[in-house]
């Protein structure tokens, strides 16, 4: 079955974009634009962002996880390491991020590099989680086949009873991942597709902003 899509337009008109205007550090850029898109809402996770890596099959796989902090190391979010991004992050640390925030019409890509977070810094987060959260995590062997929802749930509810009223340990094989920038995009939408796109790349540890054609 055929569905043509094109009548899905619209004209972008909510800012603009200058390499002059920016700032000369493309994590306070990101800073300036995060906190612009939660103050003017609409958008219900400002940190979800789309992760892309190579999986150990050779293909791409992009999915949504959610940025737990930011700064001028890089991009951090947190996970199972047996998973399968995880995996895909063993065989090869290069990937992407994408934030797309369409009330203000804006887009940031990511390319960098990928790094383990410290012990202690896994730990910190994890026992920052609620506790739900940090049983949800314990329980599950995540992107593995799993026979039954239902084996889940008694899977959990065993975990619940154990930990009732004690700490619930860190999984050794969960923590964070930096995602270490080389490149950073920042997009906003313009009329006629005429869009406004400033590239910071990394080069010789200084940032080198460059305008891209739309």
């Amino acid at each position: 079955m055929a569905e043509k899509l094109h009548h899905y337009r619209k004209s972008y008109e909510k800012g603009e974009l200058s390499e002059t205007s920016v700032d000369e550090n493309p994590m306070q850029q990101f800073r300036t634009w995060f906190f612009e898109v939660k103050d003017n809402g609409g958008v219900d996770e400002v940190n979800a962002m789309t992760l892309t890596t190579i999986g150990t099959d050779g293909f791409p796989k992009g999915r949504v996880v959610l940025l737990k902090k930011y700064d001028e190391n890089g991009f951090y979010f947190y996970t199972n390491y047996n998973s399968e991004k995880g995996k895909s992050i063993a065989n090869n640390n290069r990937v992407s991020l994408s934030f797309f925030w369409p009330n203000m019409e804006r887009q940031i890509i990511i390319k960098g590099t990928v790094e383990k977070t410290s012990e202690a810094d896994s730990t910190n987060y994890f026992h920052s989680r609620p506790k739900g959260s940090q049983l949800g995590a314990a329980v599950s062997h995540q992107s593995e086949v799993v026979a039954s929802r239902e084996v889940l749930e008694k899977n959990l509810a065993e975990l619940e009873k154990k930990y009732e009223n004690k700490e619930v340990p860190k999984p050794t094989n969960w923590g964070g991942f930096v995602v270490k920038p080389v490149s950073i995009e920042f997009w906003q939408g313009r009329p006629n597709r005429l869009h406004d796109r400033i590239r910071y790349t990394l080069k010789d540890d200084d940032w080198v902003v460059e305008r891209l054609a739309p």
